[in-house]
C-alpha cells in the first residue's frame, strides 16, 4: 500500500501504541504461516528474558545435517502457549522442563501448551534433522564443481536462524550461544568467537567447541564450516583471519583484506570510543551469497564474486572492497552491539553502516575522494529511488518478517546515508560524534529504537529533533533546490534557493548546504564566493552572495553537504555543458555531469546532445572515479539507445564514434592498468557493430592485441558474452570450449549467462522455462544468473514474444516463490519496449494486479516508470 507521508508518521505512531497496549492483553494465536508478525513478536518478547541456547550440530558434508538445541530462558508467565520458531525440520525428540512431549509442529514453528511451561526458568531441548538450504539463507550448502569439496555457511538475516536450529527468531530477544560442531576432519568451523577446543571424535570426525557469546539477535550469529583456506594476521589489535574455497584461493588477496580491517578496526575503536567487541575478526568470502556482505558478529560473510580477482585489482576493485569492508565493520559496532528492536529499525543499521563505512574509507584508506564515490554511486540511486511514485519514507511499519525486506533499497542505504551526513553538518562533527558515543555506551548489548538514538543525537545537540525527524524520516520524496538571482551592473543583487517538492510530496525540508558561484577565467571555472547556508522553506535569502560577480555557473550544494537534486539555471546548465573540461574540482565535475543525465532522463536534454558532450569532454577525463562514474552512464546510454529502438543515420554513427572512442582510449592508455582496463572494458560492454564484434573476436583468439592490456579469464568471460549477445559467427562453440578452460563455479555461471542471451528464441524458451519452473534443481544462483541475462535492451522483438506470458505468471510466482526468488523475477522478467502500447500493457497489469505482495507490485509500478522513461528520452531525441 502506498502511503502519504503525513498517514506514513500516523500509522507508525498508532502502531507503537498498539503494540505497547498489546502488551498487557493475552496473546492471541499466531497465524499459522512462516512468518513472525511484528505484533506476535512484541507479545513473545514481553513474557521472556534471560536467553541462552546451547547448539550442537553435526554436519557431514551430505545434504542434510542434524543437531540439538537446548534452550533456557525466563518466563513471565505460563498462562497462554508458546511458540519456538523451526523451520521444515524432522523432530526426533521434544523436551520441555526434563519431560519428553509430543511435537505440536507445523514445519515451522513449534507451539508449547502451558501445562508443559513454568514461570520462571524453563529448559526446552529439540533434537532433528534438516536439509541444508541451497538457496543463500540458513545454512546453506555447497559442492565445489572443481574438486568436489563441500562448503557450508549461515546467513540467518532477517529471520532465517530457525532454517538451521530452534529459537526465537527476532532481534529484540537478544541470548547468548554456546555452541559445538561435528564435521570431517579436514574442515575447519568458524563462529562468532574463535574455538575453544578441538577433538577426534572417531577416525573420520573432530568437533569444535566455541566459548558462549555475548548477548546478541540471533541474525547476527553464524556457523561456517568446510574445508576452507585460511590465512591469518596478528599485527593488529586484534586477530584477523580471511576463509575461502580452496579452489578460488589463488584469486584472493588476503594483503588486502589486512590491511583494509587493520586500519578500520583502528578507526572504528578511536572514534566511536568504545573498544571492538568480539575478541576476533574474521571474514569468509563464499559461494552462492545472496547479497554483497553480512556483519555476522565476529565472522562477516562476503559474496565471493565481487571480491575475487584473476588479475591484480584495480584501484576502483580495492576501493569497493575497502568500502564493504568498512561498511560492515561498522556494523559490528552499530547493529550487533547495538540492535534494533524490529525489522522497522533495519534502515538505520544499514544507513549508518553505510555513512560511517564512507567516512572511515575516506579518513583511514588512500581513498580520499570516498565521498565522490559515494555520490556518484549510492547516493544518485537515492535520487532515482526517491523520485518515483513507488518511493517510501526512511522509517516505514513492518507488520511481519515476511516484509522485513520489502524497503530495502536505495532509500533505506544511501538517502538514509546522505540523511545521516547532512544532519551531521547541521549538527556538528564533534556533537554528532559525541550523541554516537553515547548511544553506543547506553545501549550496548541492548536492543534500540530510532528515538532512542534520535534522542541520545538531540541531547548531545540541546536540540529537540522532533520535527527534523519527521520531516526526513517519516515523509517521502526527494525536494530539488534552484538557485534563483538576478544581476545589475555585474553584480548579484538578490539571490535565494528555492525548494520544491512534488503535488504527491509536497514536504519542504530544513538543511544545511554551501551555495558556490563562479567565473569563467581563461577556460577554466574558477570558484568566486562561497557560503554556507541553512535553508528551510519554498525560498531562502543567501545575502552573503548579493554584491559578489555575477556568475558563470551557480550550484547550491557545493562539496555534497545536502541531500536534494540541484536544478541548474539556464546559464549554468549551457556552462556546464560547454565548459566541463574546464571544472577542476573533480567532485563538481561529477555533479555537473550529473545534471546532464538528469536532464537527458527528464528529457529536457536530448540524447543526442548528451553524447555530442560525453565525445567532446570524456576522452580528456584524468580522474579516475569520475570517468568509472561516466563511462557507466554512458554504458546505459547505449542501453537506452538499444531499449529505443531507433535505427538512423545518428544512431548507427553514434554506435561505430562510441567504439572508436572506447578503443581509442584504452590504446592510449598504454601503462595506466587502472584506465586501460576501465576503457577496454567500456569497449567490451558497448560494441555491437559487425567490425567492432569482429575485433572483439580477435583479441580473443589473440590475433589482435592492446598491447599492455592482459586478456584475464574474467575478460575473456567478458568477451564471449558480447559475442553470444549479438549473434557473432560461432559465439555458442566458444562458450563450451571457454567451460572446458574453466571449470569454476563463477565459469559455470559466466557460461549460462552467455548461453541465455542468446538471441536465440528455442534459447530463450528453454531457460525461461528452467528459471520460472519452482522446483528447478539448479541453484538459485545460477536461476538469478540467467534470469538477468534472458533479455537484453536490443531484444526487443524476442522479448515481445514472451511478454504477456511473464506478466501473466507474475502473480502465481509472486504467490508461490520465494521471497529472494521473486526479487530477482520482478527485477529482471517483467517486459517494458519502449513504446506507448508498451506502457499501456504495463498500466493495464497493474490495474489488474492489486494482490501481488508489496515488493513484487512496487517492481511493477517501477516497471511502469522505466517503460515511460525510456520513451520520454526517445520522443526527446532531436535527430529521429
Amino acid at each position: 500500500m502506498k502511503l502519504t507521508a503525513p498517514r506514513a508518521l500516523a500509522l507508525a505512531i498508532a502502531s507503537a501504541f498498539a503494540l505497547h497496549t498489546a502488551h498487557a492483553a493475552a496473546p492471541a494465536p499466531r497465524a499459522q504461516n512462516a512468518y513472525l508478525s511484528q505484533a506476535d513478536a512484541f507479545a513473545r518478547s514481553a513474557r521472556i528474558a534471560n536467553v541462552d541456547y546451547l547448539v550442537d550440530l553435526t554436519i557431514t558434508g551430505k545434504e542434510t545435517f542434524s543437531g540439538t538445541t537446548t534452550l533456557t530462558f525466563n518466563l513471565k508467565d505460563a498462562s497462554s502457549p508458546l511458540t519456538i520458531d523451526l523451520d521444515k525440520a524432522t523432530i526426533k525428540t521434544l523436551t520441555v522442563n526434563g519431560k519428553e512431549v509430543k511435537p505440536e509442529y507445523n514445519n515451522w514453528f513449534i507451539t508449547l501448551q502451558p501445562k508443559d511451561l513454568v514461570k520462571g526458568k524453563n529448559t526446552v531441548v529439540v533434537s532433528y534433522d534438516r536439509p541444508h538450504s541451497t538457496n543463500g539463507e540458513g545454512l546453506h550448502r555447497m559442492v565445489d564443481p572443481v574438486d568436489k569439496r563441500v562448503y557450508t555457511y549461515t546467513h540467518f538475516e532477517p529471520a532465517a536462524a530457525h532454517q538451521m536450529f530452534a529459537l526465537f527468531d527476532q532481534p529484540d530477544l537478544k541470548g547468548t550461544y554456546s555452541l559445538t560442531v561435528t564435521v570431517p576432519k579436514d574442515w575447519v568451523v568458524v563462529s562468532t568467537g574463535r574455538e575453544t577446543k578441538v577433538e577426534d571424535v572417531g577416525a573420520d570426525s573432530k568437533r569444535w567447541t566455541f566459548p558462549t557469546t555475548k548477548k546478541l539477535s540471533a541474525y547476527n550469529f553464524e556457523v561456517a564450516a568446510g574445508p576452507y583456506q585460511v590465512w591469518e594476521d596478528t599485527s593488529g589489535k586484534y586477530p584477523m583471519r580471511l576463509f575461502s574455497r580452496q579452489s578460488v584461493a589463488s584469486q584472493i588477496k588476503p594483503q588486502e583484506w589486512f590491511r583494509y580491517t587493520k586500519a578500520g578496526l583502528a578507526f572504528f575503536d578511536e572514534y566511536f570510543g568504545v573498544p571492538y567487541q568480539f575478541n576476533k575478526y574474521d571474514q569468509l568470502l563464499v559461494p552462492d551469497f545472496l547479497y554483497g556482505a553480512m556483519e555476522n558478529a565476529g565472522a562477516v560473510t562476503f559474496a565471493e564474486g565481487g571480491f575475487m580477482f584473476r588479475a591484480e585489482m584495480t584501484t576502483a576493485q580495492k576501493h569497493n572492497l575497502a568500502g564493504v569492508i568498512m561498511h560492515e565493520m561498522a556494523h559490528q559496532w552499530f547493529g550487533d552491539l547495538v540492535t534494533m528492536k524490529w525489522w522497522n529499525g533495519l534502515w538505520l543499521n544499514e544507513s549508518f553502516a553505510s555513512f560511517m563505512g564512507t567516512l572511515a574509507t575516506a579518513e583511514a584508506t588512500e581513498f580520499k575522494d570516498a565521498w565522490q564515490a559515494f555520490y556518484s554511486q549510492g547516493k544518485q540511486a537515492a535520487y532515482a529511488q526517491d523520485s518515483r511514485a513507488t518511493t517510501h519514507p526512511i522509517e516505514v511499519p513492518v507488520p511481519s518478517s515476511q516484509s522485513a525486506f520489502d524497503n530495502i533499497d536505495a532509500i533505506t542505504y544511501s538517502k538514509g546515508a546522505s540523511t545521516l551526513k547532512q544532519l551531521r553538518h547541521l549538527l556538528g562533527e564533534d556533537v554528532f560524534r559525541k550523541g554516537v558515543h553515547n548511544y553506543l555506551v547506553k545501549y550496548q548489548f541492548k536492543n534500540a529504537t530510532l528515538q532512542d538514538f534520535i534522542g541520545s543525537l538531540g541531547e548531545a545537540a540541546h536540540r529537540d529533533l522532533s520535527a527534523w525527524t519527521k520531516q526526513w524520516l517519516y515523509e517521502p520524496g526527494v525536494n530539488t533546490i534552484a538557485a534563483n538571482y538576478s544581476c545589475k551592473g555585474g553584480k548579484i543583487d538578490s539571490f535565494t534557493i528555492d525548494q520544491r517538492g512534488t503535488a504527491k510530496f509536497p514536504t519542504l525540508r530544513e538543511q544545511r548546504v554551501q551555495v558556490a558561484s563562479f567565473k569563467m577565467k581563461d577556460g577554466q571555472l574558477v570558484l568566486d564566493k562561497n557560503v554556507p547556508v541553512i535553508y528551510n522553506g519554498a525560498k531562502t535569502a543567501v545575502k552573503g552572495l548579493v554584491g559578489s560577480a555575477c556568475p558563470d555557473l551557480v550550484y547550491p550544494n557545493y562539496q555534497d553537504w545536502g541531500f536534494a537534486k540541484v536544478v541548474l539555471d539556464q546559464r549554468s546548465f549551457e556552462t556546464a555543458r560547454n565548459h566541463l573540461a574546464g571544472v577542476e574540482d573533480p567532485l563538481l565535475r561529477a555533479m555537473l555531469w550529473q545534471s546532464l543525465w538528469d536532464g537527458v532522463r527528464d528529457g529536457k536534454l536530448p540524447l543526442n546532445d548528451y553524447m555530442a558532450v560525453v565525445f567532446k569532454n570524456l576522452p580528456g577525463e584524468k580522474d579516475y572515479t569520475l570517468l568509472t562514474d561516466v563511462t557507466g552512464k554512458v554504458a546505459r546510454a547505449k542501453g537506452l539507445m538499444d531499449a529505443m529502438g531507433v535505427d538512423n543515420a545518428w544512431s548507427r554513427q553514434t554506435r561505430k564514434d562510441l567504439e572508436a572512442m572506447a578503443w581509442d582510449r584504452a590504446v592510449a592508455a598504454k601503462g595506466n592498468d587502472n584506465f586501460q582496463r576501465l576503457w577496454f572494458n567500456l569497449y567490451v560492454g558497448v560494441t555491437s557493430t559487425p567490425e567492432g564484434l569482429a575485433r572483439l573476436a580477435a583479441v580473443l583468439d589473440g590475433s589482435a592485441k592492446v598491447d599492455g592490456l592482459t586478456i584475464n579469464q574474467d575478460l575473456r568471460w567478458n568477451i564471449i558474452y558480447a559475442l553470444n549477445r549479438y549473434n557473432y559467427a560461432g559465439a555458442a562453440e566458444l562458450v563450451k570450449a571457454e567451460q572446458e578452460r574453466d571449470k569454476s563455479d563463477a565459469g559455470q555461471a559466466r557460461a549460462i549467462a552467455a548461453t541465455a542471451v542468446r538471441p536465440d528464441p528455442a534459447v530463450k524458451a528453454e531457460w525461461l522455462g528452467t528459471v520460472t519452473d519452482l522446483q528447478t534443481k539448479l541453484p538459485f544462483s545460477k536461476v538469478r544468473t540467467a534470469m538477468g541475462s534472458l533479455y537484453t535492451p536490443e531484444q526487443r522483438e524476442l522479448s515481445e514474444k514472451t511478454a504477456e506470458q511473464r506478466l501473466a505468471q507474475l502473480p502465481e510466482l509472486d504467490k508461490k516463490g520465494s521471497t529472494v526468488y521473486i526479487r530477482a523475477y520482478s527485477n529482471s522478467l517483467i517486459p517494458y519496449a519502449c513504446t506507448a502500447a508498451s506502457v499501456k500493457r504495463l498500466e493495464d497489469a497493474a490495474a489488474k494486479m492489486k494482490d501481488l505482495s508489496p515488493a513484487t507490485r512496487r517492481a511493477l509500478l517501477d516497471s511502469v516508470e522505466d517503460d515511460q522513461l525510456c520513451l520520454t528520452v526517445k520522443n526527446a531525441l532531436t535527430a529521429k
